[in-house]
């Protein structure tokens, strides 16, 4: 028996497949595109086609993410945090604290000893703080690809200090910092500090501590620039996992076969 796990995102859309033991079989993603349910369907195709599996093999699909109720196949609609959660603490147990960063939106969330959500705080209405924040300064203005940015921050002497994470500002700051010469892995390393500093800032607002263990999950959590800033801000360790991008489809891939298995044991004992 086979349980699938899709997550729409606003920039990705994720899929995971698990079997019975909870063993991941396939994880695909792809672009989300303006039909939410065709990119779930389309993602969910993706990963059965690369685990050489078929449709009629899965027994439940669960979704989760911005587009969750988009996708007309799914047999359960899960919210994304304790998705996020669930899959987190399925990957690395001892977890205390998730920073999540993706495409258009930033989450910092507490757990409790049992691996429970306790509070969080969500940015999920500009782009301050997000991945877009990155994709559009690097490409437009910097001239250099998303993948570069990371590594060029770390020859930083001295990061310049932007006074707004406001894309928009940010911009004016940045061309700035470029007419007066200033290097560009300085203009990295203060982007990455800028944002590293707003999801602190946030996360405390809401007065979570961040316990470690800390890890860092999205797709900026590919970012080793923003990992470094977010541990000198914190002076902790910060965590990223082997694949950050997955933990929402397998929280709520984990959540589908939970269901399914729940929903078995009552038909069976009626």
């Amino acid at each position: 028996m086979l349980f699938a796990g899709v997550d729409i995102g606003s920039t990705t859309t994720k899929a995971i497949l698990i079997d019975e033991t909870c063993e991941i079989l396939d994880f695909s993603l792809i672009p989300t595109g303006f039909d939410r349910n065709k990119s779930g369907e389309e993602v969910l195709e993706k990963a059965l086609k690369q685990a050489g599996i078929s449709r009629e093999s899965i027994k439940y699909i669960a979704s989760t993410g911005y587009g969750r109720r988009s996708l007309e196949s799914s047999d359960k609609v899960l919210p994304e945090i304790i998705c996020h959660a669930r899959g987190t603490i399925f990957l690395h147990p001892e977890t205390k604290t998730i920073i999540d960063i993706g495409g258009q939106d930033s989450k910092v969330i507490q757990l409790d000893d049992d691996g429970r959500v306790r509070k969080f705080e969500m940015n999920d209405k500009c782009a301050a703080g997000t991945g877009r924040f990155f994709e559009v300064l690097t490409e437009r203005i910097l001239n250099i690809s998303i993948e570069e940015l990371g590594p060029l921050s770390l020859k930083s002497q001295n990061a310049c200090v932007l006074s707004s994470v406001c894309t928009i500002f940010a911009e004016t700051e940045i061309i700035s910092f470029l007419s007066s010469g200033t290097p560009i892995e300085d203009i990295a390393a203060g982007m990455h500090k800028a944002v590293a500093k707003r999801i602190i800032g946030m996360g405390r607002a809401g007065q979570i501590p961040f316990e470690e263990p800390i890890i860092f999950s999205g797709g900026v959590a590919k970012n080793i620039g923003v990992v470094k800033a977010f541990e000198e801000l914190l002076g902790k360790q910060v965590i990223t996992l082997e694949n950050p991008q997955n933990t929402g489809a397998l929280g709520v891939a984990l959540f589908a076969k939970e269901t399914f298995d729940r929903e078995i044991f009552e038909v069976e004992s009626a």
